[in-house]
């Protein structure tokens, strides 16, 4: 059996923005024959903690992903995901936070939050239906963008459960938790994209999917089939794929065949595998979230006095301590008054802070130009391994990633 797949090695904005063209072109056959062609990127918003963390989608990817579509011709562009139902709840647009609204204004393309759509109903299990974003339906060809990193319910989260961020709101994502593999592949069967790209430039291992640890593997996977790059990621983070939940299912209802293993087998992987350590959550967590016990504690998180608790800033906060909430829905905004450059403390012949920026820009040189079209995104601020880039403002929400990353972006990019 045949499986279009593809590993790209790759590091720096130029690095991937030449191999993804390259590797694209073989699949340029599958891109829709009318330029009028109506395409949604569906990426990985998880959180408001950016790509660095190993959390959501780096933002090079969708760049030079939209500059491909753009030169194929394509101009009916949506980027569109439903992001994070505790930061929809708490009315934090994690669109904006992670600049992807900047970047889209840009390249001149749309950013939607599925959230807010109109919701198509589909068939969960024991006959619960719920919404999914009507842009998916309507779209004449999609490509899924997930993040490569585990999750300590499913065990791992790549193409499979990045269609949870299809659903509309809170109401129609916490149905998915009552059988939540099955409801999984329920979603999948209806949203099926036409391409997948996993960014695993940095991806996460630990206590995913916000709370783990960021690691740099610095490949993309391209290919159709979102149930065989998924038995990939496995094989390459050494996981027994039946300790994700999702594999596991689609094995024993025969959507993975012997097939798939064989043609895993087959790839010369030896160099991109990298053992991730596993997601383990504190006893209180594990208890709470474990399968057997999930739905009673849905059925007392979803009563309107526990969510009024949950969005009380003193009660969110007692969750994110003890482990049942793994975000922390800060609600100050960051102020960015731009960044300043210390000449002194550059280092002669590092790029890093080139070779992150998502739009290309000749940095540090480019940093105090007024018309540079900086997204404000702060990559480059991010990565500078002697601070040599200094942030000017007030960082708001950032100061939380600050706390637990600083020191860990900076090494692992």
């Amino acid at each position: 059996m045949e499986f279009p797949l593809n590993i790209i090695k790759c590091s720096s904005f130029n690095n991937i923005k030449e191999k993804l063209f390259n590797t694209l072109e073989c699949y340029s056959n599958l891109l829709p024959e009318s330029k009028d062609a109506k395409i949604l990127l569906k990426p990985n918003l998880n959180a408001n903690m950016n790509a660095l963390t190993g959390n959501t989608i780096d933002l090079r990817i969708l760049s030079a992903l939209i500059q491909f579509l753009k030169v194929k011709g394509y101009y009916n562009i949506v980027i569109g995901e439903g992001t994070n139902s505790g930061y929809y709840r708490n009315n934090i647009s994690v669109i904006s936070r992670l600049k992807v609204d900047n970047l889209a204004k840009y390249y001149g393309v749309k950013v939607i939050d599925l959230n807010f759509s109109e919701p198509v109903y589909i068939n969960f299990e024991d006959g619960v239906k719920a919404g999914v974003a009507e842009e998916l339906c309507n779209a004449d060809f999609i490509i899924n963008m997930p993040k490569f990193k585990t999750h300590f319910e499913a065990g791992m989260s790549v193409c499979l459960k990045n269609l949870i961020g299809c659903l509309v709101g809170q109401e129609n994502k916490k149905k998915t938790h009552e059988d939540l593999a099955r409801n999984i592949l329920n979603i999948n069967k209806k949203v099926i994209p036409h391409l997948h790209i996993v960014d695993g430039l940095i991806a996460m291992e630990g206590l995913g999917p916000t709370k783990g640890i960021p690691k740099n593997l610095g490949i993309l996977i391209v290919g159709t089939n979102p149930f065989l790059i998924d038995l990939l990621c496995a094989k390459l983070a050494k996981f027994d794929h039946r300790l994700v939940t999702t594999l596991k299912l689609a094995e024993d209802e025969g959507i993975i065949t012997k097939d798939y293993h064989e043609y895993i087998e087959s790839l010369d992987i030896d160099a991109f595998i990298s053992e991730f350590e596993k997601p383990k959550a504190n006893f209180f967590a594990s208890f709470i979230h474990s399968p057997k016990r999930q739905k009673y504690f849905l059925a007392i998180r979803n009563t309107r006095f526990f969510s009024y608790l949950a969005s009380t800033e003193f009660f969110g906060h007692l969750l994110f301590l003890s482990g049942l909430r793994q975000d922390n829905f800060i609600k100050n905004e960051m102020k960015f008054e731009g960044l300043s450059f210390n000449e002194n403390l550059c280092e002669k012949g590092c790029t890093k802070c080139a070779d992150y920026c998502p739009i290309g820009l000749k940095l540090p040189d480019q940093i105090n130009e007024k018309e540079n079209r900086c997204i404000e995104c702060l990559y480059c601020f991010l990565v500078c391994p002697n601070r040599a880039l200094e942030f000017k403002g007030e960082l708001g929400f950032l100061a939380d990633q600050l706390r637990q990353y600083d020191e860990v972006t900076r090494k692992v990019t």
